[in-house]
């Protein structure tokens, strides 16, 4: 199975690029100091077809097969996988969505429809690099007051990286 990059960004500082793959369901974060030889700097699984009780594998090299660890939040499975990134100004908090279309998100992942979606916060090294999922901040589109929403894109206060806020 192919990944679908949905979305990507290079941080303020042209340090680090960050990317979401929404099928395999990881965050991956590289250092492009070098651009001809970038370092991936930081990984972490958000969700995705390839997690543990998926039938999807990924068959490595060597032929083993693997399926990423999904960790839940405040007692919450994640859903689907990541979709739209906005990076905080400093560096520090990268936020993710998971809805990428309603149409694709009924297809791939039918229980994001059933359930909603959610926004997760990503605590970013920007020293060394490296990225975790903050355990502390979850917003659950699934309990909304009329029914379950999809979440596809969010815009940080005061602009984010990718703003135009320089102008």
């Amino acid at each position: 199975m192919p990944g679908l990059i949905t979305d990507f960004l290079i941080s303020l500082d042209d340090r680090f690029l960050y990317f979401v793959n929404w099928l395999h369901g990881d965050i991956r974060q590289y250092n492009i100091e070098d651009v001809k030889n970038p370092k991936l700097t930081g990984q972490v699984w958000v969700g995705g077809l390839i997690q543990k009780g998926s039938p999807i594998v990924a068959v490595t090299d060597d032929g083993e097969t693997w399926q990423a660890e999904v960790p839940e939040i405040q007692g919450k499975k994640l859903r689907a996988g990541p979709q739209m990134i906005q990076l905080s100004l400093d560096g520090k908090w990268l936020y993710a969505t998971n809805s990428l279309f309603s149409t694709w998100d009924k297809q791939f992942y039918p229980d994001l429809v059933q359930q909603g979606s959610h926004i997760i916060q990503i605590d970013v090294d920007t020293e060394k690099g490296g990225l975790k999922i903050n355990p502390n901040f979850f917003v659950d589109f699934g309990t909304e007051p009329h029914g379950p929403s999809l979440a596809h894109e969010m815009r940080y206060p005061g602009g984010d990286c990718t703003s135009d806020i320089w102008i």
